[in-house]
């Protein structure tokens, strides 16, 4: 390709039209940003304001390599603009000068910027160093206490196991303790996960308590966090794995340790039972007051309220607690709507003798703060939304393909029934 020999002037004049050309977009997209907000840096998963020794370590990483390369930058960009004011085109007449006396170089300088860029170097390596060594694995001084966890990644939503809790499956039979979603861990109290995967790469990420490490199939691998207090956070898969990888979602609940155990000791139990001799005036007449009906949300709607994010924590305290207006006759429906259209096939209510196990474990679903792998806040609404179409809420996913497989078809009442049930197990 034929590219003219551009003068000096016209090189300047091209150099500012490219600069202003990159300019422009960058300047119209803070224009449509809230700059407050940019500037905190502080959401659900940032990795700046963190709440854990490990993800302390990881940005302080990064301050340093941020730091470090910001000097370098004002040093060589600084150079850059004063060597092109002083040098430049002043008149027609420096167009056409002979270009100054050409040399090797000055070696004390190149000596210098040698050392310089070693240093440099040095001290981005010692704290990266330090943070490798220190995200690792739990410190040995804590290794006693440490609480351990397992994680399966499966395309698309997180199991967990308990494998030190053992929990009633039926009778006097017991199991290692499993949830789905939502990891519930005690705060202040260093915590081993052990990582693993059915199917894909996946990669496990909570960017406020620690940074990602990946699932890979047949390889053992794992991370240690501590929360420095109760809270809640957002996790999610990092690592590209199907149709709906960026809706791979869940949460981590930190409790004090005498809440966490509380926690234990219901999650442990069987699914709740609600007595079916009710009394006819203690019965409401209908579980939910009005329903939103499936086809009012748009394909792509969050499912998350404002309401539930100014206080997580507490909105995940409350659906510990049981419905005060529960509509028995309706749960019971559902149950047997349960068995009926083949959902034990795929998840567990410990129990209600359902024992799937390709889908998330329900036993005390309504305990939950979020459904669908963290898309979805629990509720009637979006409970309900996502019975009627998951594959319109989350596509790929192995619900939807169970349903068109199996002819599953719920008309509303169905759904009523299944929503009562599902929300009635605490």
């Amino acid at each position: 390709m034929f590219l003219p020999r551009l003068s000096p002037s016209a090189r300047v004049r091209l150099a500012r039209r490219a600069c202003l050309a990159a300019f422009v977009p960058v300047v119209l997209l803070l224009a449509g940003c809230d700059l407050s907000e940019l500037w905190r840096m502080d959401g659900h998963q940032s990795t700046l304001h963190v709440a854990g020794p490990v993800a302390a370590a990881q940005r302080d990483v990064f301050y340093v390599t941020w730091w470090v390369t910001l000097t370098i930058f004002a040093l060589v960009g600084s150079t850059l603009a004063y060597a092109t004011w002083k040098f430049r085109v002043r008149n027609a007449a420096d167009e056409h000068a002979a270009p100054p006396p050409q040399s090797h170089g000055n070696p004390l300088i190149e000596l210098s910027l040698i050392g310089l860029s070693v240093g440099a170097l040095v001290i981005i390596a010692v704290p990266t160093l330090k943070g490798i060594w220190y995200t690792y694995d739990v410190a040995p001084a804590e290794r006693a206490n440490v609480y351990e966890v397992n994680a399966t990644g499966y395309q698309w939503w997180f199991r967990f196991d308990y494998p030190t809790e053992q929990a009633t499956v039926q009778g006097n039979v017991k199991a290692p303790l499993v949830t789905a979603n939502e990891l519930v861990i005690p705060a202040g109290r260093p915590v081993r996960i052990n990582l693993r995967t059915v199917d894909v790469i996946h990669s496990f990420w909570i960017p406020k308590l620690a940074g990602k490490v990946d699932m890979i199939p047949n390889r053992a691998n794992f991370i240690w966090l501590k929360a420095d207090e109760p809270g809640y956070f957002w996790g999610q898969c990092a690592e590209y794995c199907g149709d709906s990888h960026a809706v791979m979602r869940f949460r981590v609940v930190a409790l004090e340790p005498k809440e966490f155990a509380a926690w234990l000791e219901q999650q442990t139990q069987t699914a709740r039972d609600l007595p079916a001799n009710v009394a006819e005036s203690d019965r409401p007449k209908a579980q939910f007051a009005s329903l939103r009906a499936p086809n009012d949300f748009s394909v792509n709607e969050s499912g998350i309220t404002d309401r539930f994010e100014v206080s997580p924590l507490d909105a995940w305290r409350a659906h510990q607690i049981p419905e005060k207006h529960e509509n028995p006759e309706l749960i019971a429906k559902g149950k047997t709507l349960f068995t009926a259209k083949t959902c034990i096939a795929c998840h567990t209510v410990r129990g209600h003798g359902a024992q799937g196990v390709t889908g998330p474990d329900l036993t005390h679903f309504a305990a939950r703060t979020t459904l669908a792998a963290g898309l979805l806040e629990n509720n009637p609404e979006q409970v309900r939304r996502w019975l009627h179409n998951p594959g319109a809420v989350k596509p790929g996913n192995k619900m939807a393909k169970g349903f068109a497989d199996n002819n599953v078809t719920l008309t509303a009442e169905d759904e009523e029934a299944l929503v009562a049930y599902l929300l009635s197990l605490k």
